[in-house]
């Protein structure tokens, strides 16, 4: 008989356009079992966001008083706004949720890491720089300058992609999220996330 108290918290991380909330969405859609771990920002709501689906939209004022408070599992500022995960989501998952994603920069994923050790860290790379590149303009929420600097943190961020668990390229969407279904499949059987009754060290009588 195998039990779970604690959710299996999966981690995707991605350079901005990498595809890494697209991915969440189809996993989430296509296993309803699975939830997502819902971040406060202080960043503008995009066309198309939802206030408690996408984000939680914060003042920085807000924000900061939840630092105080210690209200985070992890929070880092990204291109000038602040991304934090409620420690709330997680302690709620417990007992009740097997798979718990979180949809992370690379400064957020580690953070986790180093706090919920057997967290499962996924990288999403896009298949070339020009791919990111045009992906990133089509979506036309940014402008040239941003872009560019987009760009630039990609490649800083790309370096940190060895420290994760999993490196995943994500060429054809369907290929991407067929293998990450793999990768959670087989995160779920490993014996550290498992207690066996016929483990336990005790003899039938």
């Amino acid at each position: 008989m195998r039990k779970q108290t604690k959710p299996m918290l999966v981690v995707l991380s991605s350079p901005s356009g990498g595809g890494k909330t697209v991915i969440a969405k189809i996993l989430l859609k296509k296993h309803p079992e699975f939830k997502r771990s819902i971040s406060f920002t202080t960043r503008e709501k995009r066309k198309g966001e939802k206030e408690g689906i996408d984000y939680y939209f914060v003042s920085r004022k807000d924000f900061q008083k939840k630092i105080k408070e210690r209200q985070f599992a992890e929070w880092a500022s990204v291109f000038g706004n602040y991304y934090g995960t409620p420690k709330k989501n997680i302690q709620k998952a417990e007992g009740k949720i097997e798979v718990l994603f979180l949809v992370l920069d690379v400064q957020g994923g580690l953070a986790l890491k180093r706090k919920y050790p057997d967290s499962v860290l996924i990288f999403i790379l896009p298949p070339s720089l020009a791919e990111l590149k045009k992906r990133l303009s089509h979506r036309g929420t940014d402008k040239p300058e941003i872009i560019r600097k987009r760009l630039k943190t990609a490649l800083k961020e790309i370096t940190f992609c060895k420290r994760y668990d999993y490196i995943v390229v994500n060429r054809k969407l369907k290929d991407t999220v067929k293998l990450l279904e793999e990768i959670i499949t087989a995160e779920k059987h490993r014996a550290k996330r498992t207690v066996l009754e016929f483990c336990s060290g005790e003899r039938s009588k």
